[in-house]
């Protein structure tokens, strides 16, 4: 009997060892819910959180990343999308999310906080902000200072330039300020160095591009495009040694190309169209050998178009229509790609026909058979025998019929007198 009654506690424990087994898978999972100062701050601002933001997959429009801190997982990026325009953004709840590096808005039509909260001013490193908060002022975001992805699309910003908003920010890599009604001029100070992109298309931006823009030796990609610059493109644009895409395109810069862009080794999009660029096509754009974009169209460009049918061919897209002053030789390219130019052919003066032919099909087919000059009379392109050729065969026909009606008058009235 006494070895049955010692082997009852040792059930006893087995069973309670047993049961107290089962709970250690629960502890991870605890261990990984989010703060719940967390979970209250977006619960204030209607985030649905029915269930751990940390643990399943994020809603269609908002999202959250958290990281595996112990014992509470905490924010690290947030996104607010198709917000309520009565949504709350309160201090409290906004200083409970210091753990942020990301918040994003996207399409959240609500009232930016008047005083973002110095810990997560100082915590984030991405700020997006598309079609969102109704308007901003250069200030309050200048208060993110330690960002390095700054994205501001469609939001007005209230503001003396862009030298405000970015003057405080030394870590910054990617810029996106477009659509927002930015006025001012390009910054002449730059404290970002490391930019590698930079954005400032459709806003309200003056005056001209600055020299010092040089000073951004790592950037790769430049928009200035839809703005109201005006000036020449400085020749230290070409210091940009990493520069894949340029675009200066919808504004008033004017003077010739500087001969510096030759140095850009590794552009492949350049595009400085609709603006009033002049002078002539330099030679050395040809010899880019990495160039596939090229749009030069509605400027004000002269002389022969310099290019040939082995450097258009290369090019994914290529426009340069709407330069008058501008005309290609004929007997340099194929008729196939002068259709597609949008310019005159040249005359024997190197100066553009005008008008250009209405039928360019056959005009410029002419051209690249008999390689002679238009408007050298009967030598001329086969588009100037065509258009004189039917009218002098009917005038022929008119004066021999004439005759034939004369010379049978002649002989009625002949015989008539005869009798």
């Amino acid at each position: 009997m006494a070895q049955p009654l010692s082997a009852l506690p040792l059930l006893i424990l087995l069973i309670s060892g047993a049961g107290a087994a089962a709970p250690p898978p629960e502890v991870p999972s605890r261990g990984s819910d989010l703060d719940p100062r967390q979970l209250t701050a977006l619960q204030s601002m209607g985030f649905p959180t029915s269930r751990d933001p940390c643990s399943v997959p994020s809603a269609r429009d908002n999202a959250t990343a958290c990281d595996n801190s112990a014992p509470f997982r905490h924010l690290v990026s947030l996104r607010l999308a198709n917000c309520s325009p009565d949504l709350d953004l309160p201090t409290t709840a906004l200083r409970a999310l210091s753990t942020l590096r990301s918040l994003s808005f996207l399409r959240c039509p609500v009232s930016a906080p008047k005083h973002l909260p110095v810990s997560l001013a100082s915590s984030l490193r991405s700020f997006s902000c598309d079609t969102s908060l109704r308007r901003l002022t250069g200030v309050w975001l200048s208060r993110l200072q330690n960002l390095t992805d700054l994205s501001v699309v469609g939001v007005p910003i209230s503001t003396s330039g862009p030298a405000v908003v970015l003057s405080q920010m030394r870590r910054l890599r990617s810029v996106t300020i477009a659509r927002t009604n930015l006025s001012g001029g390009v910054p002449r100070h730059w404290h970002a160095l490391d930019l590698v992109y930079l954005n400032f298309s459709s806003n309200r931006l003056k005056g001209r591009i600055p020299s010092s823009i040089s000073a951004l030796g790592s950037l790769q990609n430049l928009d200035l495009s839809s703005n109201a610059l005006s000036g020449t493109l400085p020749d230290s644009i070409g210091d940009l040694a990493d520069l894949k895409n340029a675009t200066f395109a919808h504004n008033s810069l004017s003077g010739p190309i500087p001969d510096s862009i030759s140095q850009l080794s590794s552009l492949t999009h350049l595009d400085l169209s609709s603006n009033q660029f002049n002078g002539s096509i330099p030679k050395f754009v040809a010899e880019m050998k990495q160039l596939k974009f090229l749009n030069l169209e509605k400027n004000n460009f002269q002389g022969v178009f310099p290019f040939n049918a082995t450097f258009l061919r290369k090019l994914d897209v290529f426009k340069v229509g709407g330069n008058a002053n501008l005309c290609y030789n004929r007997t340099q390219l194929p008729s196939k790609l002068k259709l597609k130019l949008g310019i005159a052919p040249c005359d024997k003066y190197g100066q553009p026909v005008s008008p250009p032919p209405d039928r360019s099909t056959r005009a410029d087919s002419d051209y690249a058979d008999d390689g002679s000059d238009e408007g050298s009379g009967d030598n001329g392109g086969g588009g100037g025998g065509n258009h004189h050729g039917p009218s002098k065969l009917v005038l022929g026909v008119a004066i021999a019929l004439s005759c034939l009606v004369f010379l049978v008058i002649f002989l009625i009235c002949l015989s008539k007198i005869c009798r």
